[in-house]
């Protein structure tokens, strides 16, 4: 299996949630595969280099370095984004454009979105993981 870590859970990482890491080992010692998705870097990186966080940066680089990043490079998770988009606004349900383009991303690729984001229940058909409460969200 493949997982794809939120802005949240990196957040928890950065500041030293051991029962996110310890998680983490766990997954990796199974043989499964971690990435950060490049929409919550942005959003990690901007965050830190805002206020200067220096120390946080470096393990940010660090836990990028570990894990790597998956990004959104084909048509095809635009096309998704934009049906998860067009269908959330038919329901009234909306959520951050960021958001959709995350879920869009680990739905094409058939990945496991770790989040402790309750937005993503909207969508239908993510998979999602809260390592913050070890409880699977979705399936």
């Amino acid at each position: 299996m493949t997982y794809v870590l939120d802005t949240n859970i990196i957040t928890a990482i950065l500041k030293g949630n051991e029962r996110i890491k310890l998680k983490a080992q766990k997954v990796i010692l199974e043989g499964n595969k971690i990435f950060i998705n490049g929409i919550s870097y942005y959003e990690t990186k901007r965050g830190l280099l805002a206020i200067n966080a220096t120390a946080q940066l470096e393990r940010f680089e660090q836990l990028c370095k570990k894990f790597g990043l998956v990004l959104l490079e084909t048509q095809d998770i635009f096309d998704k984004a934009s049906e998860i988009y067009a269908d959330l606004r038919h329901k009234g349900k909306l959520i951050k454009d960021a958001d959709i383009l995350i879920a869009s991303m680990v739905l094409h690729k058939n990945f496991i979105l770790v989040s402790d984001d309750t937005d993503f229940n909207r969508i239908e058909g993510l998979k999602i993981e809260n390592w913050l409460k070890f409880t699977v969200i979705k399936e």
